[in-house]
């Protein structure tokens, strides 16, 4: 269940999965959720709760957001000791000028890239497998 360590077999085997529907970041005060927010990741920072959630809901519950972008899950079950995995993809991004907000989950590492470059990403991670 630990995942896969080896930084060539998780660039080799990379494939990835870009979700439906613009997702935004956002902070509420802690313990302060709204009644019926679903956000797919809240995280207690000393400030408030961070809150990534679909663009839609954030707006209907009146919560102030930032950054629109859309959710690349890689679709390999990375350790969460795997060294440079995530370091490798935000390198090969960040040359094409491409910032990203990175988020592992226990199975797997999810990317949030800015609305309308998520072709752009998806092409570039498919690239890092092939080169592998």
């Amino acid at each position: 269940m630990g995942g896969e360590q080896n930084l060539d077999i998780l660039l080799r085997t990379l494939t990835a999965t870009l979700h439906d529907g613009v997702h935004v970041f956002a902070t509420v005060a802690r313990g302060r959720m709204p009644d019926g927010l679903h956000p797919i990741m809240q995280f207690e920072e000393a400030e408030g709760t961070t809150l990534i959630l679909l663009k839609p809901e954030a707006e209907a519950h009146g919560v102030r957001h930032e950054f629109p972008c859309r959710m690349i899950t890689l679709n390999v079950h990375s350790s969460l000791e795997a060294v440079g995995f995530i370091a490798r993809v935000a390198t090969e991004l960040a040359k094409r000028g491409m910032g990203v907000n990175p988020v592992s989950g226990f199975y797997h590492d999810h990317l949030f890239v800015p609305v309308g470059r998520e072709q752009e990403a998806m092409a570039i991670l498919a690239g890092i497998a092939k080169s592998a």
